[in-house]
């Protein structure tokens, strides 16, 4: 068979989560992912929980699978990790048509996009230096 595949690049003290294929152009869900870099996990989950748009909830749903990321994969304490990483990625672009006068047509863009949430846990570093 193939060789196995490399394992993601990350640090022993960083968890990572990705959402892809995300219905929502990349400008709206890099709103949601400023508010959160480098908060806290517990203040970022709550800004996603009590944020009115649309896509937040999606956003907690990452930030949720990255802190159980660290915590049942790498071992990591959930109390110290800071959101050390969220950046927005496009993806496809679906591409419709909408009917207009005199027999033209005008093109409709429907964007992916792609978040990724990398969380570091903050007492690693300070038990390094």
């Amino acid at each position: 068979m193939g060789k196995a595949k490399n394992p993601p690049k990350q640090a022993s003290n960083e968890s990572r989560a990705v959402l892809r294929m995300y219905r929502s152009s990349p400008q709206k869900l890099n709103l949601l992912a400023q508010q959160i870099r480098g908060l806290p996990v517990q203040k970022a989950m709550d800004e996603m929980k009590f944020s009115r748009k649309r896509a937040a909830q999606d956003v907690y749903k990452t930030l949720y699978s990255a802190m159980s990321n660290a915590e049942n994969n790498h071992g990591l304490d959930i109390d110290s990790l800071v959101v050390a990483e969220a950046h927005v990625g496009k993806n496809l672009v679906m591409k419709r048509i909408r009917a207009r006068a005199r027999g033209r047509a005008a093109r409709i863009m429907k964007p992916f996009s792609q978040l990724t949430i990398v969380l570091r846990d903050t007492s690693v570093e300070a038990e390094a230096a």
